[in-house]
């Protein structure tokens, strides 16, 4: 039987994602205020720019420790990644921009695969049907507004550049009415570099 205080575990809104760069992330948050600097969108915040690579939704507080056991079990090497466009996302009537990145090589594709895999062996996670698709949520439409014809500028060519990153975290997300609040749980370990 199960302790009561066990089946009152309070419920957490759960994600894990790669972090960006601090060389990458100041540069797109000043551009990304400058390109959604208008009145139906809210751009994301500098501090919450991000690649999910798996969202858990609601999990329960006392499941943390065993989902980022399951999630960091394999290290993550450095991911290459590169500045593709920003897309509006649904095509027809975008309720989000999304820069989308190419991954050079699949590295990151087939660590968010083994992610994907060790979360769903633990019960936690069901797989996503659609291909991962690395990206990082520029702006979202506010709540009933219309998005239809915002015009994305075109990416500066300096952050078109290649970047590494290997920096993984288990996210909790607080829902707010400014928009989500992030706040790190536990972080994944790096590859050792040869």
């Amino acid at each position: 039987m199960v302790a009561p205080e066990r089946l009152k575990s309070p419920r957490l809104r759960l994600f894990v994602a790669l972090d960006l760069p601090e060389a990458v992330r100041a540069p797109l948050a000043e551009w990304t205020r400058a390109a959604f600097d208008l009145p139906d969108l809210r751009p994301v915040r500098p501090e919450a720019l991000h690649v999910t690579l798996v969202f858990l939704g609601y999990q329960y507080e006392r499941d943390v420790e065993r989902i980022a056991a399951a999630a960091f079990s394999a290290p993550a090497p450095a991911f290459r990644l590169t500045a593709e466009d920003v897309t509006g996302v649904p095509r027809g009537r975008p309720r989000l921009f999304a820069l989308g990145l190419v991954d050079a090589g699949g590295a990151l594709g087939a660590w968010q695969q083994g992610l994907s895999d060790r979360l769903a062996a633990l019960g936690v996670y069901e797989p996503e049907k659609r291909s991962f698709w690395p990206h990082v949520t520029l702006a979202r439409a506010k709540r009933g507004r219309n998005t239809r014809g915002v015009e994305v500028p075109t990416l500066t060519a300096g952050l078109r550049r290649p970047f590494q990153t290997s920096e993984i975290t288990l996210y909790r997300s607080t829902l707010r009415a400014q928009g989500a609040v992030y706040d790190p749980l536990a972080q994944g370990k790096k590859m050792p570099v040869h």
